[in-house]
């Protein structure tokens, strides 16, 4: 246990984060050796979150989905690496920005789109969207739209998981803006003060709606924000999946092992605005592209399949056709599926 104590100390002297440097990473441990099959099903799994975040705005600037969407384009290592060190029984609870956290679950795509476009066999029977969207059966808590408010609430089902005696764990996601709020060191003091098994995942995608990092917080080394609680925390690049994934297996067996919270800050960096109706000039194009060439997670696993001849390209666009398909069936389904009935305007309701 001394030497996983020592691993989760903060490296020395890292830079703060930047979106010059987004998905360069500081990472406290070397990128996970993920073998042929891990890599493919990287692969897949990114890439069905983009090519279904793609269909989502489509379907959004077509009217098909009404009020605010929040797409994850970008983001995709975060929620694929994450995932493959979780096992039944563990917990999962977002923001907003949560298409890609259900759909890495095994949430299924047609359910995810119909409830996003109002439709009766959405995951909330239409009557929710984006921050209405949860699955006990695959672990899934929401998806909330109040800015910080699954803090609390993630830190919650790392307690009912401590008061049941299981091993199971809590990841708990939230945005860099989100970690100014007042309620998320609440939770971090009892989150140590009763050591419980939840893993603070900040996705650090440098902007908080409109506003940087470095415009709205004192300190940008995120990883440190439990310090005062004494709570481990390391910075990992949240682009490349093989980083986020040595980095869960580490949070994983810290949190199993009954070792209490640990914070991980994936310096990761979105592609489009904060919601389809933010046009992002806050920012200029360059630095996007620059990200998007770069440092692309997708792009990084295609070029490792085909460098480690795993993978040609012919396979690799048939796995795209695959996912596009998987994608189109789902904005098929959810485009003709009926829209509630009006009397499931009096269920579901608590008052």
């Amino acid at each position: 246990m001394a030497a996983a104590t020592n691993s989760a100390q903060p490296a020395a002297a890292r830079p703060s984060s930047d979106p010059s440097v987004a998905g360069a990473g500081h990472n406290a441990r070397p990128p996970a050796d993920l073998n042929k099959d891990q890599e493919l099903a990287a692969y897949r799994d990114m890439l069905l979150i983009r090519r279904f975040e793609e269909k989502a705005g489509q379907m959004y600037g077509m009217g098909l989905i009404g009020g605010f969407c929040h797409l994850y384009i970008g983001q995709e290592a975060v929620v694929v690496g994450m995932q493959m060190v979780l096992k039944p029984g563990d917990g999962i609870i977002t923001g907003y920005r949560d298409h890609g956290h259900m759909l890495a679950c095994g949430m299924d795509a047609k359910g995810v789109m119909a409830e996003l476009t109002g439709r009766s066999h959405g995951y909330s029977r239409g009557k929710g969207g984006s921050m209405h969207m949860f699955s006990h059966e695959k672990g899934f808590y929401g998806g909330h739209g109040i800015v910080a408010a699954q803090v609390p609430l993630g830190t919650g089902l790392a307690f009912a998981s401590k008061y049941r005696g299981n091993d199971n764990l809590s990841l708990t996601y939230f945005g860099d803006g989100a970690s100014n709020q007042g309620q998320v060191y609440e939770s971090f003091n009892m989150a140590k003060l009763w050591n419980l098994p939840v893993i603070y995942i900040i996705e650090n995608n440098q902007y908080a709606m409109g506003t940087s990092l470095k415009r709205a917080s004192a300190t940008t080394d995120l990883s440190q924000r439990g310090a005062a609680h004494g709570i481990p925390g390391e910075q990992v690049d949240g682009m490349d999946v093989r980083a986020v994934k040595a980095a869960a297996d580490h949070a994983s067996q810290w949190c199993r092992g009954g070792n209490g919270p640990i914070i991980l800050e994936m310096l990761t960096y979105r592609y489009r605005g904060h919601s389809m109706s933010d046009p992002a000039k806050y920012r200029t194009r360059e630095e996007v592209e620059k990200v998007r060439t770069e440092h692309d997670p997708i792009e990084q696993v295609r070029q490792r399949l085909i460098q480690k001849k795993w993978a040609n390209e012919d396979e690799l666009k048939k796995v795209d056709a695959k996912v596009r398909e998987t994608v189109n069936e789902a904005a098929e389904f959810a485009t003709h599926d009926p829209e509630p009935d009006p009397s499931e305007l009096y269920t579901d309701i608590y008052a």
